[in-house]
C-alpha cells in the first residue's frame, strides 16, 4: 500500500508494501533482503554493498499478470569483501526469504570490470592520499603547506591495460585547494599531480607530478556573500490551481488526462517509468512498456597526464539514483507537487530513503493548436505538460532529468546538465587546443555528457519494427521538371546491425518504430517517430579504449530484441571494464528486429566548449529528443480540449491584447 501525506500544499507518495510487480522497492524489503544474506553467513564486518537493485518479473509474465494475482519480489545485490576486493551477485528473493543464486564476479579475468564505487570509499581517498609522501612533497614544492585545505577528489580511472592496474580495484585522485569548508574547490585546481590507488590494499600504486604550473587564484563561489545582493526587479510569478491539478495517482501510478504508467525508481538508473499508455476512446494503447535512462559517459578530449584518463560512468560507476537529490518545493519544482518518496540501500545494506526525489507537475506550454477562420473567429488551445522529474548531483556535476508528456500523445525527453564544469589549471592566456580559459589561469577542458535511453517500445503491443526516414532533395529533371520537389525515403531496419545508425539533421532524419499488427483508418502501420536532435556521437577514436568501454555512444540509435535482463548499454560493470560490454554482446547475434518485441537505445548529449558564462556555476545545457505520433492516431487527439472562458478569451479582457495566446 502507498503512504501518502498531504502538507503545505504538496503531496508526497511513498511505496511502503508493494501491490504490483513493478513497484520500487520498499524500505522493508530491503531490510528482510539484508536479514536473508545476514541469516546465510554472507555478511561481515568487511563485507559492503556497492550495487543493490530490483530483479523485474520477466516481461512474459508481466503480459499476463492480473490484479490480485500472486508475484515475486526479489532483489539483486552485488556483495564486496573489501578486505580481499573479491566481488559476487546474490539474487535473494524476498517473498520467499531465500537465496536464488549467488555468482562470484570474476574481476580479476579479462575483461575485469568492477562493482560501483561506495560512499566511503570517497573519504578513504582523501585519507590515503593526504598521508602519502610523495603527494605531501608535491604539495611542499608548489607552496602549499596547509594540506587540510586540500580536496582529494576520488574519480574513476577508466581502463588502460596497465600492469599495475588490471584486475584491482582502483581509483584515481586529483587534487583541489578549498580554502575555507564551505568555498568551492573545483576554481583551484593543482595541475600536473594524479594519485593512483588500490582501495583493497590501502596501497598508492604510484603518483605523477610534473610541472610548475602555478594554482590559480580565483575565487569560485557562487553564493550571496561572493554575488553580492539579489536585484529586485523580478517581479513574483505565482502558479495556482485552485481546483487542484488534472492527475491522480494510486501507489505508484499516475493517471494524467489520456497517459497512464507507473513510476519506479532504481540506486542505478534514477526514474524508470513503466506501461506507459495513452486513452484513445475506450482504449487504453500501450507506447512504452519500459523507459529510462540507464547510462551516461563524460569522456574528455584533453591529453594532459591529468585528465587523458577521464571517461566517467556516471550510473555504471557512481550510481544515478544513490546520488539523487531531496528536491525542494519553489526552488527545483514550481506549482501544484507531487512528490514521490525513493529508497535504495546504503554502503551496508540498510535502506535510505531520499524524500521527495521524484517531482511531478503540470505546466502551461503555450498554444497547441490556432486558427483564424476567414470570418475573423479564433480557434485557440492551449498545451499543456505533465512533468515527471529528478536531480542527481555526481561530484561536480548536476543532472537533470525530465519526462514530458503532452496532450497530443508526444513524450519528450530532456537531460539538464548544470553544476560546475571540471577544471586544470594553465598559464594566463596560452591557447590550448584541449581546454578553454574561463577564468584567469583556469582552463575547463573540452568533453561530451553522452547519455543513453533505453525504450522499450511497445506500439500497440510488443510486435514492432522500425523504419530509417530521410527527406531528400530531387534532381532537377523529368520528375522534378522545376527543380522545387523533394521527397522522402523509408528504408526498413531488419537486422540488430542495420539497426545501429547515425543521425543526420541535414536529412531531418527519424526513426519511425511502427506496429506490424495494427493499422489506422488509412490502413497504415500505427507508429510513433523518435526525433532525435543529432548532436556528435563520441569523439575519441575507433582505438581509444572509451570507444570499447562505452560504444553504447558511437550511434546515435541501436535497435535489439527484447531480452530479460539486458538493462545496461555500457554493461552490468564498466567499471575498470576493458570494453565490449552491454550493446555489442546484446547485439552480436543480429538477430532479426521487424515484427518481434524490440528495444530502442538512443544516445543524445551535449558536446561541451567551455565558456567564461560557465563559470562559477553553469546555466543549464540542455538536450533531449522526441517520441511523437505518426499516424498512431486516425486524427489530432486533442481536438476536444476545452477552449477558454468567454471572459478570459477573445473579447481582450486579459489586457494584454493576445487573446488566447495568452496564459491566465
Amino acid at each position: 500500500m502507498p503512504d501518502t501525506t498531504h502538507t503545505h500544499g504538496k503531496r508526497v507518495t511513498r511505496v511502503t508494501t508493494p501491490s504490483h510487480p513493478l513497484d520500487p522497492l520498499t524500505a522493508d524489503e530491503l531490510a528482510a533482503g539484508r536479514a536473508v544474506l545476514e541469516r546465510a553467513g554472507l555478511l561481515g564486518d568487511s563485507i559492503r554493498f556497492p550495487s543493490v537493485l530490483p530483479v523485474e518479473p520477466p516481461k512474459a509474465d508481466m503480459l499476463t499478470w492480473k490484479p490480485g494475482s500472486a508475484f515475486d519480489r526479489s532483489i539483486l545485490y552485488t556483495l564486496l569483501d573489501t578486505a580481499t576486493g573479491r566481488s559476487r551477485e546474490v539474487v535473494v528473493s524476498v517473498t520467499e526469504e531465500s537465496i536464488v543464486s549467488d555468482t562470484p564476479l570474476a574481476t580479476t579475468e579479462e575483461p575485469y570490470g568492477q562493482p560501483p564505487y561506495l560512499f566511503e570509499e570517497y573519504e578513504r581517498v582523501e585519507a590515503i592520499v593526504k598521508q602519502h609522501p610523495e603527494w605531501q612533497q608535491a604539495m611542499t614544492r608548489r607552496g602549499v603547506t596547509d594540506t587540510d585545505a586540500a580536496f582529494c577528489a576520488p574519480l574513476a580511472p577508466g581502463y588502460f591495460g596497465f600492469e599495475d592496474e588490471v584486475g584491482r580495484r582502483i581509483i584515481r585522485s586529483l587534487t583541489f585547494l578549498q580554502p575555507g569548508d564551505n568555498d568551492s574547490p573545483w576554481s583551484r585546481p593543482v595541475e600536473g599531480l594524479v594519485v593512483t590507488i588500490d582501495l583493497t590494499s590501502g596501497e598508492v600504486v604510484r603518483v605523477h607530478d610534473e610541472g610548475e604550473v602555478p594554482i590559480p587564484d580565483v575565487d569560485g563561489n557562487y553564493d550571496a556573500d561572493r554575488v553580492g545582493p539579489a536585484r529586485t526587479s523580478l517581479k513574483p510569478i505565482e502558479i495556482t490551481q485552485p481546483e487542484g491539478p488534472s492527475f491522480s495517482v494510486d501507489g505508484s501510478h499516475v493517471q494524467w488526462e489520456n497517459w497512464s504508467f507507473r513510476v519506479g525508481f532504481n540506486a542505478r538508473e534514477g526514474l524508470v517509468l513503466n506501461q506507459v499508455a495513452f486513452r484513445d476512446g475506450d482504449e487504453d494503447r500501450s507506447v512504452l512498456y519500459r523507459a529510462s535512462v540507464p547510462e551516461m559517459v563524460v569522456p574528455y578530449g584533453d591529453t594532459s597526464p591529468n585528465r587523458f584518463w577521464i571517461s566517467y560512468f556516471d550510473a555504471g560507476e557512481y550510481l544515478l539514483g544513490k546520488n539523487a537529490n531531496a528536491l525542494s518545493l519553489g526552488c527545483d519544482c514550481l506549482g501544484v507537487i507531487h512528490y514521490f518518496d525513493g529508497v535504495v540501500a546504503d554502503d551496508s545494506g540498510n535502506p535510505q530513503t531520499i524524500p521527495q526525489v521524484i517531482c511531478m507537475h503540470e505546466e502551461d506550454y503555450g498554444v497547441l493548436w490556432k486558427h483564424t477562420d476567414l470570418d475573423g473567429h479564433p480557434e485557440v488551445r492551449r498545451s499543456r505538460r505533465l512533468v515527471v522529474s529528478y536531480f542527481s548531483t555526481v561530484g561536480n556535476y548536476d543532472y537533470g532529468f525530465f519526462w514530458y508528456f503532452y496532450l497530443d500523445g508526444t513524450i519528450q525527453v530532456e537531460a539538464k546538465a548544470t553544476g560546475i564544469v571540471f577544471t586544470g589549471a594553465g598559464t594566463p592566456g596560452e591557447q590550448d587546443p584541449h581546454a578553454l580559459e574561463i577564468a584567469p589561469g583556469l582552463f575547463a577542458p573540452v568533453h561530451q555528457h553522452l547519455f543513453c535511453a533505453r525504450l522499450d517500445v511497445a506500439i500497440d503491443g510488443e510486435r514492432n519494427a522500425v523504419d530509417e526516414v530521410d527527406a531528400v532533395g530531387m534532381p532537377t529533371g523529368e520528375e522534378n521538371p522545376y527543380g522545387n520537389a523533394f521527397t522522402f525515403t523509408r528504408t526498413p531496419l531488419r537486422t540488430e546491425s542495420e539497426g545501429a545508425r547515425l543521425a543526420n539533421p541535414a536529412a531531418a532524419r527519424s526513426w519511425h518504430v511502427r506496429s506490424t499488427e495494427r493499422t489506422n483508418h488509412l490502413g497504415q502501420s500505427t507508429a510513433y517517430h523518435l526525433v532525435p536532435q543529432g548532436q556528435p556521437t563520441l569523439l575519441a577514436q575507433p582505438d581509444a579504449t572509451v570507444s570499447s568501454r562505452a560504444a553504447f555512444a558511437t550511434k546515435h540509435l541501436w535497435t535489439s530484441q527484447y531480452e530479460d535482463g539486458q538493462l545496461w548499454p555500457g554493461g552490468p560493470y564498466p567499471n575498470q571494464h576493458a570494453g565490449g560490454s552491454g550493446l555489442p554482446e546484446y547485439t552480436a547475434g543480429d538477430r532479426p528486429i521487424e515484427g518481434e518485441d524490440i528495444v530502442l537505445w538512443h544516445t543524445f548529449g551535449p558536446t561541451h566548449l567551455p565558456r567564461p558564462e560557465d563559470f562559477p556555476i553553469m546555466p543549464v545545457d540542455y538536450s533531449g529528443f522526441l517520441l511523437k505520433p505518426f499516424g498512431f492516431f486516425d486524427e489530432n487527439p486533442a481536438l476536444d480540449l476545452p477552449g477558454a472562458a468567454a471572459n478570459a478569451c477573445g473579447d481582450g479582457s486579459c489586457g494584454c491584447g493576445d487573446g488566447c495566446t495568452c496564459a491566465h
